[in-house]
C-alpha cells in the first residue's frame, strides 16, 4: 500500500480507502497503483470475505481523474488498465461494496458502478462529468444493463449530477443513509454478506452477470454449471443440520 490508499481489517471486511480528501481524492498514479495493490490485498487475504471501498473525508467518494496530473503528462487514450476496474482489468471474486461518502464522478463513479453492491450517504452525489471536460467514459458500456438507457443516456449527455436519492431510484444506490451513519452501514451490509455461506456467497456474484453476457438458455446452463460445486460442497450439508439442531452453521468453505 501507499500514502494515499489505506487498507484496514474490521472482522471479516476490509476497508480501502483512498485518502486524498485534499484533491477530493482524484485519481493521481499513486491512488490507482494503490488501488490495484488493495484489491490484490483483499484476494489474497484469507481473513477478508467482503471489501469496503470508500474515500476519506466527507466531500468526496472519489472526483474521477486528477486533471492537472493529465494535463502534465498530455494524456490521450487511456489504456483499459488505467485504473482498476473489477471484472475487467482485475478480477475480484469475493464481494465488493462502495461506501459513497460524497461526490462520485467521472472515474469515481467508474468505481463505485464496478462494485458488486452501493451505499451512499445522503449527501453523495454521482455524474459522468467526462463530457464537460470533453474526456470519454468507455467505461460506461455496462451501465445500461444497470439502470435504464434512457437514464443512462441523460447521464453520459448532460454530464449533470444527480443525488444519492435519484441514484437510489433508478437502482444504482442498494441504500441511502444519514452522512453519519455510512460506515456503520456499510460494515454492517458487508458483515450480514461475510456471515453468509462463502460458496454460495462467491456463485451468486458470478451468477448475477450471466444475463448480461449470455442468451437466457446458455445463462442457465453456465448458471447450473457455477452452482454444482456449491450444492456437492459440505457446507450445503452443514446449513440444513445446522437448522435442524438449531445452531448457528460452521462455514468450511469447502
Amino acid at each position: 500500500m501507499n500514502e494515499v490508499v489505506r487498507y484496514e481489517l474490521e472482522g471479516p471486511v476490509a476497508w480501502l480507502t483512498i485518502d486524498r480528501p485534499e484533491a477530493r481524492n482524484a485519481l493521481s498514479a499513486a491512488v490507482r497503483e494503490g488501488l490495484f495493490a488493495g484489491l490484490r490485498r483483499f484476494n489474497a487475504d484469507g481473513a477478508a470475505r467482503v471489501l469496503v471501498l470508500t474515500g476519506a473525508g466527507d466531500k468526496a467518494f472519489c472526483a474521477g481523474g486528477d486533471l492537472k496530473e493529465m494535463a502534465q503528462t498530455g494524456l490521450k487514450v487511456p489504456p483499459a488498465e488505467f485504473l482498476p476496474q473489477i471484472g475487467r482489468t482485475i478480477t475480484v471474486p469475493k464481494p465488493v461494496i462502495a461506501a459513497v461518502n460524497g461526490v462520485a464522478y467521472a472515474g469515481g463513479f467508474l468505481l463505485a458502478q464496478s462494485c458488486d453492491l452501493c451505499i451512499a450517504a445522503e449527501t453523495a452525489a454521482f455524474a459522468i462529468s467526462e463530457v464537460k471536460v470533453g474526456r470519454g467514459a468507455p467505461w460506461a458500456a455496462p451501465l445500461p444493463w444497470l439502470i435504464p438507457p434512457r437514464v443512462a443516456m441523460q447521464l453520459l449527455l448532460t454530464g449533470d449530477p444527480i443525488t444519492a436519492r435519484r441514484a437510489h431510484e433508478i437502482g444504482l444506490v442498494n441504500e441511502v443513509v444519514p452522512a453519519a451513519d455510512l460506515h456503520a452501514a456499510a460494515q454492517a451490509m458487508a458483515e450480514r454478506v461475510a456471515a453468509n455461506a462463502p460458496l454460495s456467497v462467491l456463485a451468486g456474484k458470478r451468477t448475477v452477470g450471466l444475463i448480461a453476457e449470455h442468451p437466457l438458455s446458455e445463462a442457465f446452463a453456465a448458471a447450473d454449471a457455477i452452482w454444482e460445486p456449491v450444492y456437492l460442497s459440505e457446507d450445503a450439508q452443514e446449513g440444513p443440520a445446522a437448522f435442524a439442531g438449531k445452531r448457528l452453521p460452521v462455514w468450511k468453505g469447502r
